[in-house]
């Protein structure tokens, strides 16, 4: 899914202490790193995409921004008219960086080849391939940086891998960039002496640079799930059970590129304020629940996270800032007590078929971590998301799954559901306890994560500067989710890729010449 962030949540970016960083210095980087290919208009009659404009919104960029086929219109048609009954009919482009409402989303799928379009098959083709300044290392797995000098002042001179044929250095010739993700950039820079001082002594580590900021500050978007029984004649993908109909997916797939198993399984989501069962509540409303949990107001001697929490604050103060984004999977989702990858999660367990409403809380407050485990990089970092650890986070995602009642009693949408159906769980949230009993019960990640080397002046918590070079370091660069100081609205896939593209921008000013 291609999502893009709010104007605010990107400009935060650079009035936390980050010049040059903004939602205008950064679209440019949205337009360079896609291809938009617009929707055809029987596509747009159906499930009203015409708010995506064609002209202005969109370069020539090697990720392939598409629409899908969907095979369940009749169901977005009535999400998108549901929501517009409600006060909530998006009639910006959704790229814009403004807007509430419900809209169709771009997928990141190559329309003419019918076939994911990602980093490898976007950046990494034959052309790029034949370089003779690109070499790419399959199974290899990098150990730690090699740096020299003093704190202030420390040079990395290549990085340690663990190859097939054993260990070997790497020598860099200009820079050493990280781009490993939000769970293991700061897990390198911690095994390479860059972290806390008593993190790393605990593990025998030498350490280069001071940084206990490093791993800290790690956020994503809590994601809840509702699912509700479908009423008749509703497309559901709990047919997937069937091995006949997955055979005949993928028979479909393998004759003619179409079909569910060419594009994307969830078309349909919104932006939305916060909001119950009533509807968007009023402004002061919204601002009494804020000022319940934290002053407006920060002093001279506000802590870092004092910074952030009061900027989120600010940004929710705006009845046009969507709270939550809203997704519709038209399908059940189980939660098992242990799973091992996402895919349990999508097994269709009941033998009912469902439609799901997901909940996802867009400017989360709770701050998590992410350190490492031993001085061995095979171990896994230890990480904990401490979601809902902030109270507020609760408060708000409870008021909008309480919303979510308004949502499937609302026609058009309320005939997909079956009166008086199933439902997992088993709790109507028509109260705020219901409501957040919901929460506590059906939270899960959506796989978001970002902030753990955040782009930050070093005294408020920072671990890379504007240029996302690491503090303290002369040539150490992350680039990845782990930079962003705070969560940006919607799925993040869009925002890493403008952000690496703004990033090939720096490292080209900074290499000598």
């Amino acid at each position: 899914m291609l999502l893009y962030p709010t104007r605010a949540s990107i400009d935060a970016w650079g009035e936390l202490g980050n010049p040059g960083w903004s939602f205008n210095s950064l679209k440019p980087y949205f337009d360079k790193s896609t291809t938009f290919h617009p929707p055809g208009q029987a596509a747009k009659e159906i499930t009203g995409l015409g708010q995506y404009h064609e002209d202005g919104n969109g370069g020539h960029g090697p990720l392939q921004a598409s629409f899908g086929d969907s095979h369940t219109a009749a169901l977005d048609g009535a999400w998108m008219e549901t929501f517009s009954s409600l006060g909530l009919k998006m009639t910006a482009d959704p790229r814009t960086g403004r807007g509430l409402g419900a809209f169709q989303t771009l997928d990141s799928i190559n329309p003419s080849t019918k076939t994911r379009s990602w980093s490898a098959s976007a950046y990494f083709g034959p052309e790029v391939r034949a370089r003779p300044n690109v070499t790419l290392l399959s199974d290899t797995t990098v150990k730690r940086i090699v740096t020299d000098g003093t704190e202030e002042d420390v040079v990395a001179r290549g990085v340690v891998v663990q190859t097939e044929d054993g260990e070997k250095t790497i020598f860099a010739r200009h820079e050493v960039i990280l781009a490993a993700g939000a769970l293991q950039s700061p897990q390198i820079l911690e095994l390479s002496g860059i972290g806390g001082r008593a993190l790393l002594e605990s593990h025998g580590i030498s350490v280069v640079i001071d940084n206990p900021n490093v791993g800290e500050h790690l956020q994503d978007h809590a994601m809840v799930c509702q699912s509700f029984e479908a009423n008749d004649g509703i497309a559901s993908g709990d047919v997937a059970r069937d091995p006949d109909v997955v055979n005949a997916y993928a028979k479909r797939y393998r004759n003619f590129r179409d079909g569910p198993l060419g594009n994307s399984a969830i078309h349909s989501v919104a932006y939305a304020p916060l909001a119950d069962n009533s509807g968007p509540i009023s402004t002061q409303a919204r601002e009494d629940i804020l000022n319940s949990y934290f002053s407006n107001s920060v002093s001279s001697r506000a802590t870092p996270i004092e910074k952030q929490l009061t900027r989120i604050r600010s940004i929710l103060e705006d009845p046009q800032e969507p709270v939550v984004e809203y997704m519709l999977y038209p399908a059940q989702l189980s939660m098992p007590d242990e799973p091992k990858s996402f895919v349990e999660m999508l097994n269709p367990v009941l033998p009912e078929n469902y439609i799901s409403v997901l909940t996802i809380l867009n400017h989360p407050f709770s701050r998590g971590s992410v350190h490492i485990a031993s001085p061995s990089v095979s171990d896994k970092p230890i990480w904990d998301p401490k979601y809902l650890s902030h109270p507020l986070d609760l408060e708000l995602l409870a008021r909008n799954v309480q919303f979510v009642e308004k949502i499937i009693g609302t026609g058009p949408f309320q005939s997909a559901v079956r009166p008086g159906g199933k439902r997992i769980p088993d709790i109507v949230g028509d109260t705020l306890e219901k409501a957040k009993e919901i929460v506590r019960q059906r939270q899960l990640s959506v796989f978001h994560l970002a902030g753990s080397c955040a782009m930050l002046p070093r005294e408020d918590g920072g671990v890379v500067n504007e240029r996302l070079v690491v503090h303290g370091t002369r040539n150490i660069r992350v680039v990845d989710a782990s930079v962003f100081p705070l969560e940006p609205v919607g799925n993040i896939q869009a925002t890493v890729y403008a952000v690496a593209e703004k990033a090939a921008d720096l490292i080209k000013e900074d290499r000598p010449r």
